[in-house]
């Protein structure tokens, strides 16, 4: 059970991680795809944490002197929540329109990269592939930081990872390279 709960935790804290990356980057550059993944990743990290819950109280009831070890679980738990609403809060920045700011926008003007979101197509060139056998960074200039599969998230995808349609990618790189990643990924280019 202690093998299941800790994979728990690091999925919460991964997630919790990417959404302060994304939270930022939909306000810097004023993106409500963007922001509307943080939402998503909150919705995710709920119902995570439901489970957790769930899943300490078994362990406390199935080894009692573990308690101590769920209080201070639990308390984990609840400030990584604390740091994922605070995300989902900066986000909300985008969603009600006040991401313009002056100090903003010059940051995003000497900002010299971006992060997008992409839906591998069926057709793409991408899917049934690995990372590694595509070369995508290298091929496109955008470093894949993640991928959405269906619920679940691939957080720091290597170069064994699977490419499969309908995988979103969420992926960071120069502005000049975003056209182009993403006509490779949704099949309007067949070829790097």
């Amino acid at each position: 059970m202690k093998s299941k709960l800790e994979a728990m935790f690091l999925e919460l804290k991964d997630t919790s991680e990417m959404m302060v990356d994304l939270a930022y980057s939909s306000l810097l550059y004023d993106n409500v795809e963007i922001a509307e993944e943080v939402i998503a990743l909150n919705d995710r990290m709920e119902e995570l944490s439901e489970k957790i819950q769930d899943e300490i109280a078994q362990v406390s009831r199935a080894m009692p002197d573990e308690v101590a070890r769920a209080v201070v679980t639990t308390r984990l738990m609840d400030s990584i929540l604390e740091i994922a609403a605070a995300a989902k809060s900066i986000a909300d920045v985008v969603f009600r329109g006040l991401a313009e700011h002056p100090v903003l926008a010059m940051s995003i003007r000497d900002s010299d990269t971006t992060i997008c979101l992409a839906k591998v197509a069926p057709n793409s060139i991408l899917a049934g592939k690995t990372l590694g056998e595509v070369s995508l960074a290298t091929n496109s200039g955008m470093f894949v930081l993640a991928i959405r599969r269906d619920d679940d998230y691939i957080f720091g995808p290597g170069w064994n990872s699977s490419l499969e349609a309908d995988d979103i990618l969420i992926a960071r790189g120069p502005e000049d390279a975003v056209a182009f990643f993403k006509d490779i990924v949704d099949g309007s280019r067949t070829e790097f």
